[in-house]
């Protein structure tokens, strides 16, 4: 749906579906019915989510002008794709495996390409399209000493590379804009606004630019600026408030070097202050305890009365540290429902989301906002509602900010 400076939805990766057929039938299912409480009138975006498998069957032109016509029916349209999770996201352990395959690889490079090829088909005219992608790889299969380290980073930014080229002949021969939307996560090669940054500038820029020079005959700064065009950031709000960012510092560093924000998630994540009575920890724990489950990584990153940061791959890592009194605060990857702030104990980074919705607000940093809260089916059980009602109450919560 369109909203003051942008188009806003949520992320079908909630609905379970690694193939074409049975994504489509879960979309038929939900969408019409989630329209009629959040846009009866107007059009609604989508913000789709294939899996590998999917990409492959929707890619069919039978196929694809079938969907078309469906979309046309129900007045929605796709503006934006979540390419993250190449494989199965649904009813099996994903945990770490949600990175493969990585941006080293000619599977992450090749998918992703026909995500694009499937969007270019699917877009309005006069609307941008952005893929969100992975940060590269996952940071714990790698040794970062080991020199075969360089050449995988190398290897990843070159594919990134490929990817712009390709949406550089795509805009020329078809005047769609199209732009990949990288997405830092905790324990992602690239974790965080500051790391991403540096990539882009030491990596992304000195790798690329040379490579498309020669490519499209344009000089550097053509390319440079056709780099930030189509190459940008996914602003995950939970990923960057669970790294304590500046959410207006970042922003602000990532504009003012020129790099698009292709798509802002609306998401949050668990936090909690560890109070300094183990009895009362012990008690936090429990109510923690409650969201751990086997499907999804939920990194903690904790914060020490100094401000250091102590990371923890998953939550039972963080839960055996509970005792270390040297650390006042957790925050727990889980992306809760938006308009919850409390669970008895804990909260969420809900203020975050406001923060950043306020400098949306002021100026229009993205053109692209979707809801990505996946975890409904992961959920604890007193938490779970009835899906289309709470994906409704989710686009309205932000929209109700937006006015």
């Amino acid at each position: 749906m369109f909203v003051k400076k942008g188009h806003l939805t949520y992320c079908t990766n909630i609905h379970a579906g690694e193939t074409w057929q049975s994504h489509f039938e879960a979309l038929k299912v939900y969408i019409p019915e989630v329209k009629k409480l959040v846009s009866p009138d107007a059009s609604m975006g989508i913000g789709l989510r294939l899996s590998n498998e999917a990409s492959l069957e929707l890619i069919k032109p039978a196929q694809l002008l079938a969907f078309k016509d469906w979309l046309t029916q129900n007045q929605l349209y796709v503006f934006t794709m979540n390419g993250f999770p190449y494989g199965a996201f649904h009813q099996t352990k994903v945990k770490d495996q949600v990175h493969a395959p990585d941006w080293s690889t000619d599977m992450r490079v090749d998918y992703t390409k026909r995500l694009f090829d499937i969007l270019k088909e699917l877009l309005p005219k006069n609307v941008d399209g952005g893929v969100s992608t992975s940060p590269l790889s996952y940071r714990h299969w790698h040794n970062f000493s080991n020199s075969g380290f360089k050449e995988i980073k190398r290897q990843a930014t070159e594919h990134i590379v490929a990817i712009a080229a390709h949406l550089m002949r795509i805009q020329k021969t078809t005047g769609n804009y199209l732009h990949l939307d990288i997405e830092p996560e905790p324990d992602g090669l690239l974790e965080n606004g500051e790391e991403f940054l540096d990539w882009y500038r030491n990596d992304l820029l000195p790798i690329g630019i040379p490579i498309l020079s020669k490519a499209f005959n344009l000089n550097e700064a053509e390319v440079e600026t056709a780099i930030k065009r189509h190459i940008g950031l996914c602003y995950d709000i939970c990923h960057f408030a669970l790294g304590y960012e500046s959410h207006g510092e970042i922003i602000k560093e990532i504009r003012s070097n020129g790099i698009h924000i292709g798509k802002i998630q609306i998401s949050a994540a668990l936090k909690a202050k560890l109070p300094p009575l183990l009895s009362a920890r012990m008690e936090l724990k429990k109510t923690f305890d409650v969201f751990n489950e086997d499907t999804y990584l939920h990194q903690v990153i904790a914060k020490t009365a100094d401000d250091t940061l102590i990371r923890y791959k998953d939550l039972p890592a963080a839960l055996l540290d509970v005792e270390n009194m040297a650390v006042n605060e957790w925050r727990a990857h889980y992306h809760v429902p938006l308009f919850v702030e409390n669970y008895g104990h804990l909260e969420s980074t809900q203020e975050d989301i406001k923060e950043v919705l306020e400098i949306y607000q002021q100026d229009a940093i993205s053109r692209h906002l979707e809801v990505e809260t996946y975890t409904w089916d992961v959920l604890p059980k007193a938490l779970k509602q009835p899906l289309v009602a709470s994906i409704a109450r989710e686009i309205n919560w932000v929209n109700d900010q937006l006015i």
